[in-house]
C-alpha cells in the first residue's frame, strides 16, 4: 500500500469522528433540538466528504441513541418518549442500587480521598462554568463509583446507561438546572464512607428520580441554520481542511 493510499482510510476515520463529535456537541449544547432533521446531503456538503462517511457518522450516532434512522426519512435528531425516558432511568437506579454496596464493601481511605476531591472540583465548576463545562464532572462522580464496584459489568452498563440520560438530560432539562446537584452527591458519599449502605441507596434513588422529573419532553423548533447548530459557520477553514472527495 502506498503512503498516499494509506493516509485515505485515516483521513476518513478524522472526518467521520468529526462529524460524530460534532452532532454530539450540538446535542449537548442545545443548539441541536430534538427532531432537527439531518439531510446525508446538507451534511456532505458541510464537511465536504462523501456520502459513505456521513452514513458511518449517521449510523455509530444511532448506534449510542442520538439519532434516529427512518426509511425513506432520513436522519433526525431522537425524540425519546416519556415511557423510553422512564424505562432508561429505571435502569439506572437498579445499577446504582446493586452498585453502592459493592463499594461499600471494597472502597477504601485513599478511595473516599479521591471522591472527596472529586466532589471539590465539581462544585467548583458549577459555580464558575457554564453547565457543559461541569456537567461531565457530574457524570464522572457516578462512573467512579462504577469503577470502584469491582464489576467491570455493571461498570460498564453503569457507562452506557448515563451516556444516555446525559444526553436526555442535555436536551431537555430547562436551562439554568443543575443536571446533578453536588449536595446530592455527598449525601451519598457521606453514607457509604459511614457505612450506612442503605442510607446511601435512598440517597441516590431520591436523587436520581428529581433528575428525571426536571426533564421536560418539548420539542422547540429552531431557526438557526444546519451549519450554525453544528457550530460549523465560524469553523469553515477547519471543516474544508477535512474534504475527501468519494472515489
Amino acid at each position: 500500500m502506498t503512503a498516499k493510499s494509506s493516509k485515505q482510510p485515516r483521513r476518513a476515520d478524522h472526518a467521520e469522528a468529526h462529524i460524530y463529535q460534532s452532532v454530539i456537541d450540538g446535542v449537548m449544547s442545545q443548539r441541536l433540538r430534538p427532531g432537527t432533521k439531518l439531510p446525508e446531503v446538507a451534511l456532505c456538503e458541510l464537511f465536504g466528504v462523501g456520502r459513505s462517511i456521513v452514513q458511518k457518522a449517521l449510523q455509530r450516532l444511532a448506534h449510542d441513541h442520538v439519532v434516529e434512522l427512518r426509511p425513506n426519512r432520513g436522519a433526525s435528531v431522537a425524540m425519546p418518549t416519556r415511557e423510553e425516558v422512564g424505562q432508561l432511568f429505571e435502569a439506572r437506579r437498579a445499577l446504582e442500587a446493586a452498585i453502592l454496596p459493592l463499594v461499600a464493601r471494597s472502597a477504601g481511605r485513599a478511595d473516599y480521598a479521591m471522591l472527596r476531591r472529586q466532589l471539590r472540583d465539581e462544585h467548583r465548576a458549577m459555580h464558575h462554568a457554564p453547565q457543559t463545562h461541569w456537567a461531565p464532572l457530574a457524570s464522572a462522580f457516578h462512573l467512579k463509583l462504577g469503577e470502584l464496584s469491582g464489576n467491570p459489568l455493571l461498570a460498564r452498563y453503569l457507562r452506557e446507561t448515563i451516556s444516555r440520560c446525559s444526553l436526555v438530560v442535555a436536551i431537555f432539562q430547562p436551562p439554568g438546572n443543575a443536571a446533578c446537584e453536588h449536595d446530592e452527591h455527598a449525601r451519598v458519599l457521606d453514607h457509604l464512607e459511614q457505612g450506612r449502605v442503605a442510607q446511601a441507596i435512598a440517597e441516590m434513588d431520591t436523587h436520581l428520580r428529581d433528575l428525571e422529573a426536571h426533564i421536560r419532553l418539548v420539542q422547540e423548533p429552531s431557526e438557526r441554520s444546519l451549519a450554525d447548530m453544528l457550530g460549523l459557520e465560524q469553523a469553515a477553514p477547519a471543516a474544508a481542511a477535512l474534504t475527501i472527495r468519494p472515489a
